[in-house]
């Protein structure tokens, strides 16, 4: 059974966030695989919905046997039974799980882009993603995460929390 290493932003604006981001990893550690690796948890204004409370993210490395497909079922299914309830995009939420990394997999499909295609974007992503894997090489812009983090132009606010 081969294992492959898939990079998860965890994020939540409403609610316990910090209880939150808890109880999705250990229905990720469950359900998807071995934690190898978590960031730290950060503290982040929001992206593309500014009027909205600031979100609690966190990035996790899980190794998993499953295929790419097939996590990103899980993950749909732990968004639900947490109680996420989808109304607008970019919306405040209780939780949202999004693949950004599964190996060095490049697919585009209907349901699944991979690698995630904002990540390069994004501070909130970036931060906690080169605090684990500074190396990991993006597979479509050939750049590692830190270089990603160094050239981003978001200036959005990320903290990490004590």
């Amino acid at each position: 059974m081969n294992e492959h290493s898939v990079f998860l932003l965890l994020g939540a604006n409403l609610g316990e966030r910090e209880a939150m981001l808890a109880k999705a990893a250990r229905l990720i550690a469950e359900r998807i695989g071995l934690i190898k690796a978590q960031s730290h948890l950060y503290e982040t204004a929001p992206w593309g919905m500014i009027d909205q409370p600031a979100f609690l993210n966190q990035v996790l490395e899980v190794k998993t046997a499953l295929l790419p497909e097939a996590v990103l079922v899980q993950t749909l299914e732990m968004e639900k039974q947490l109680g996420r309830e989808r109304r607008m995009r970019w919306g405040a939420r209780v939780i949202d799980i999004d693949m950004l990394y599964f190996a060095g997999v490049i697919l585009e499909t209907e349901a699944l882009h991979l690698p995630h295609p904002r990540l390069h974007q994004r501070r909130f992503t970036l931060v906690p993603l080169a605090e684990i894997a500074p190396d990991f090489m993006h597979p479509v812009l050939h750049k590692t995460n830190q270089q990603l983090l160094c050239e981003c132009t978001d200036d959005s606010q990320v903290s990490v929390c004590e």
